[in-house]
């Protein structure tokens, strides 16, 4: 027993000139005294009151607690996996482990590849309390050989391994859901009745979230990922678990490896008809999938609407070029016309203004002749020449509408000599200051 010591601790010394009197001051004071009923609760309380009415110790109260605790766990685990358990099953073999469903065995049926380490190990647990031998002798009953108990460590050993259970469940059939036959899908929902199918199919993939089935609000792309995936399925099952033991007692290697290539082609196999059973079953599907159906019928329905569009488009420019070929010809044809038009109207005008000017012309020459060639008497044929040669030599250097004023203004000048005259000396000076003609060149007209 360990000694007691005493330390001795002194307090230390108030400051001098330090008084209660002068130096301490009541900061509050305590409120008078209330009577309260209290009431004993909470589970120290309980344990208290249980050990007093069961005449309990405390160690007694602690070990009757705790078996009730187990038989509770117990009842709970029983609750959760709940599975009645096959005579059949209960009469295995122990040697026969490996024919054994494992799952079933634990009565983890409705979980399989699902269930968790967690629930094999409560699984397990309760196999245990209800099959151990120790059990079952103190209950009466005789068990010799013991093999449902040694199912029960063979099937937890072998799910808590992580590559054997994968091994397992790479052949274990009994999870596997069938697709519905077609009497099925007549009564009932397509989607519900293939979506189990592809679950219980993508336990298999390297890839994972496997995309859902979906239902008949799904969009054409979530469609075709859908079934790219499946086409492209990338499984990792290899069918180890039902390869053919090889022994090991000795027997030479040439044997052993004959074993191993055995089951390496029985592998192959199977994983080969595993992928054409799925190319199968994903090809079923979508034979019956009415999305694909609904989505071809719109492709359909687009092309033909493109194609529509196309022909409508095509004969658009088709009329386009033919109209615009008439409008072309036409607008040819009336250019033509008008060409024409303006060429027998600049026809007409020109040979009018040919006649104008030969009218005219005859006016000039009449003027003179009219004037007796502005001699006195009887015109000498000389002077008629020369007076002739000068109204050929004014008419032309003149244009039409000169031509024209001239003739005008001889017009109106009429039989007077002199006014012919003057109308034509006028013009003469007119032709010189021009420069059209050279002073003196004209000479009757001066």
């Amino acid at each position: 027993m360990a000694s007691v010591q005493v330390v001795n601790v002194s307090l230390p010394s108030l400051p001098s000139g330090w008084t209660a009197e002068k130096d301490f001051k009541a900061v509050g004071a305590l409120s008078a005294a209330t009577q309260r009923n209290i009431e004993p609760v909470g589970p120290h309380f309980l344990a208290h009151a249980r050990r007093k009415r069961h005449a309990r110790t405390f160690s007694e109260d602690e070990r009757i607690q705790a078996q009730q605790n187990v038989k509770k766990t117990e009842d709970e685990e029983d609750e959760d996996i709940s599975e009645d358990e096959d005579p059949m099953m209960l009469a295995r073999e122990a040697k026969d482990w490996k024919a054994q469903d494992h799952y079933a065995v634990l009565g983890l049926t409705k979980y399989r590849w699902r269930a968790t380490p967690e629930q094999i190990k409560r699984a397990h647990r309760k196999k245990v309390l209800r099959h151990h031998p120790d059990k079952k002798a103190a209950m009466g009953q005789r068990d010799e050989n013991d093999n449902f108990f040694k199912c029960i460590q063979k099937a937890t050993e072998l799910l808590l391994d992580p590559v054997r259970r994968r091994q397992f469940d790479s052949v274990d059939e009994a999870a596997d859901v069938e697709p519905p036959s077609k009497k099925e899908l007549q009564k009932g929902n397509f989607y519900k009745l293939w979506g189990p199918v592809f679950e219980a199919e993508g336990r298999f993939s390297n890839k994972q979230p496997v995309p859902k089935l979906g239902d008949e609000n799904s969009t054409q792309e979530e469609v075709e990922t859908f079934y790219n995936f499946w086409y492209n399925f990338d499984s990792w099952r290899t069918f180890e678990y039902l390869d053919e033991d090889i022994p090991d007692d000795g027997e030479g290697r040439d044997q052993k490896r004959h074993t191993e290539k055995k089951n390496a082609n029985a592998r192959r196999k199977r994983k080969s008809e595993d992928i054409a059973r799925l190319r199968e079953l994903v090809d079923e599907c979508l034979a019956l999938d009415e999305r694909i159906k609904k989505f071809k019928q719109q492709a359909r329905a687009g092309k033909d609407a493109k194609r529509k569009a196309k022909e409508e488009e095509a004969k658009r420019l088709i009329e386009e070029r033919e109209r615009a070929k008439a409008e072309a010809e036409a607008a040819k044809k009336n250019a033509e016309e008008a060409a024409k038009a303006e060429r027998e109207e600049k026809k007409k005008a020109k040979e009018a203004a040919k006649n104008a000017a030969k009218k005219n012309k005859r006016v000039l020459k009449s003027s003179v002749k009219d004037v007796n060639y502005f001699a006195d008497g009887e015109a000498s044929a000389a002077q008629v020449d020369a007076v002739l040669g000068d109204v050929e030599l004014v008419m032309g250097k003149i244009d039409v509408d000169e031509l024209a004023e001239l003739a005008s203004r001889l017009t109106v000048a009429g039989k007077d000599s002199g006014a012919v005259k003057a109308a034509w000396a006028d013009e003469s000076k007119r032709l010189v200051e021009a420069g059209k003609l050279k002073e003196g060149e004209v000479k009757t007209f001066a």
